[in-house]
């Protein structure tokens, strides 16, 4: 993996490159990351658990419980919901630059935040085929609880342990995965983009 951190107003993003990684084995991740949250941060991550349930084929409105401690010794048990797309502001719609893409909303910590859904910040990524495999965008970006440039600096060196597993593990899931037919049971969402920034929408989420 090779990767650049940068800041600017809105927030702290990653500008990242992997080898070997396709971009619907990173669409799969996303609806079956019950499955892989260990190994996407081995050090940091605990079991994933999804208090609302995805749907094969529909991501949107899923939340899932995602237990984690970062090098700062804080412990967060972040309750995260995939976004819709024109539900999220159109200044943080503006990053949207390439052809597949997820925005998650992190609720809170607790039961009473995930009840009123109103999101402190969002993590958004995005991702393309190239020549070697994949290149990709992670953003992170503070709303309800502003982020500064420190608190962007842990987020993007956690994100970037995140996006360097893939490279480990994802294509040998992926492959283990497919003798389990598309369903409930191994579900997958297209997160392919028709257009960019505020104009972006999902191709086949409607």
């Amino acid at each position: 993996m090779e990767y650049t951190v940068r800041h600017d107003d809105l927030g702290t993003h990653l500008d990242w490159t992997l080898e070997d990684v396709t971009a619907r084995q990173i669409d799969w991740f996303w609806s079956n990351m019950e499955k892989c949250f260990v190994l996407w941060h081995p050090e940091q991550h605990e079991y994933l658990t999804w208090p609302v349930p995805l749907q094969h084929g529909e991501i949107r409105g899923a939340v899932h419980n995602a237990p984690q401690t970062w090098k700062d010794g804080q412990r967060l048990n972040l309750y995260i919901r995939f976004e819709r797309i024109e539900d999220v502001a159109p200044e943080i719609r503006d990053v949207l630059q390439l052809e597949h893409a997820i925005i998650v909303a992190g609720l809170g910590f607790t039961e009473q935040e995930l009840e009123a859904g109103d999101p402190m910040g969002y993590r958004i990524h995005q991702w393309e085929r190239s020549d070697a495999g994949v290149r990709g965008i992670s953003s992170g970006i503070g709303t309800r609880k502003p982020e500064t440039v420190e608190q962007g600096k842990i987020w993007a060196e956690h994100c970037a342990e995140e996006v360097g597993n893939w490279e480990v593990f994802l294509p040998g899931l992926y492959k283990l995965w497919k003798v389990v037919e598309p369903g409930h049971r191994n579900p997958f969402t297209d997160l392919s983009l028709d257009g960019q920034g505020r104009d972006a929408t999902f191709r086949y989420m409607k």
